[in-house]
């Protein structure tokens, strides 16, 4: 009977024992797995950079040792509970306010890096463009891009003007213009391509090239976007006549740096090989990077016989089929003198 009492003792014990181990390593998950909920510790938004190689353990650590969580010895064991959290993927990252640390390491789970934008503006130049460029954070510039794209892409003309796509473009920290680069020429050989091949029949470039050509002067002349057909049906009607297009961007460009905002009478005599008073047909490149919609202009010319245009000084033009017409245009809107 002794015996049975006190085995009864031991096994009430032992029980107690497993009841209480059993309440602690609950406890102790619940706490691990609750550990996420812990919120960051931050006033603004920061950035952090998880390297290739750098494990979760790592980065939690880092971020208890900018003061951001405590207790960062918990990341350890809650992987063994939840070996998912261990996929990091590497890259520039975002910790906001409002963050916890499960809702930040979700998005690296993600791998929803921090994202920079860089506009190439229609209209623009090569030369403008890589200001532009050369200002843009965390990109990795090199050496002229422009034409390291054009070598990459098989074009061996060393001519990249016009040649690429003006649109928003997305990178990742770090990432190459290079990278960037490639993706606006692609984009403007497809767009190109496109606007060729669906040309009317009474276009009379000689081709997709030429057209670029013509698209970049449309784009600089166009101050309201439902004047690019008329201005493209302007110089395509010159150019089946034999006219000189006569069009001030080619000459600005022409000048380069000599452009202090005017041109002069003996600007429009200087024998460059963009000054269109001088040269017959096109300027040898592009001057500009066309939109989409000079492409398009330039594909598809307005069905009018209009042989000039003057600015009316508010982004319009009065297009005439006469030069006795155009010149009462000039006398109005550019000489200010009454008809």
């Amino acid at each position: 009977m002794k015996r049975c009492n006190l085995f009864y003792k031991w096994a009430l014990s032992v029980c107690l024992s497993l009841i209480l181990l059993t309440g602690s390593v609950s406890v102790a998950i619940n706490n691990l797995t609750a550990y996420p909920e812990q919120a960051l510790k931050l006033d603004k938004p920061t950035q952090v950079t998880i390297a290739a190689g750098m494990s979760v353990t790592k980065l939690v650590q880092q971020l208890e040792q900018q003061g951001l969580l405590t207790d960062s010895w918990k990341i350890k064991y809650l992987v063994k509970l939840k070996p998912e959290l261990a996929q990091i993927r590497t890259g520039l990252y975002e910790l906001f306010p409002s963050d916890t640390l499960g809702s930040f390491l979700q998005r690296v789970l993600e791998g929803k890096v921090v994202t920079f934008s860089v506009t190439l503006v229609e209209g623009k130049s090569i030369k403008e463009w890589q200001s532009s460029l050369d200002e843009q954070p965390r990109l990795t510039l090199s050496e002229a891009p422009f034409l390291a794209v054009l070598k990459t892409q098989g074009d061996e003309s060393g001519l990249p003007e016009g040649k690429f796509y003006p649109e928003t473009y997305y990178y990742h920290a770090d990432e190459s213009v290079v990278d960037v680069l490639n993706r606006s020429y692609v984009m403007m050989q497809s767009a190109l391509n496109a606007a060729w091949e669906g040309r009317s029949d009474d276009v009379q470039v000689k081709s997709a090239y030429e057209l670029l050509i013509l698209a970049s002067i449309i784009e600089k002349e166009t101050g309201q976007a439902s004047e690019r057909p008329l201005i493209s049906a302007v110089f395509n009607n010159r150019l089946k006549l034999g006219m000189r297009l006569q069009t001030d961007p080619t000459v600005i460009y022409g000048m380069g740096e000599r452009f202090k905002g005017n041109i002069t009478r003996k600007d429009l005599q200087e024998a460059t090989a963009f000054n269109t008073y001088k040269i017959k047909g096109l300027p040898p490149t592009p001057i500009a990077a066309p939109s989409q919609a000079a492409l398009e202009a330039a594909a598809h010319p307005a069905a009018v016989d209009y042989l000039y245009f003057v600015s009316r000084n508010d982004g319009s033009h009065v297009f005439s089929k006469t030069l006795k017409a155009h010149n009462a245009a000039v006398n109005q809107y550019q000489r200010r003198k009454k008809k």
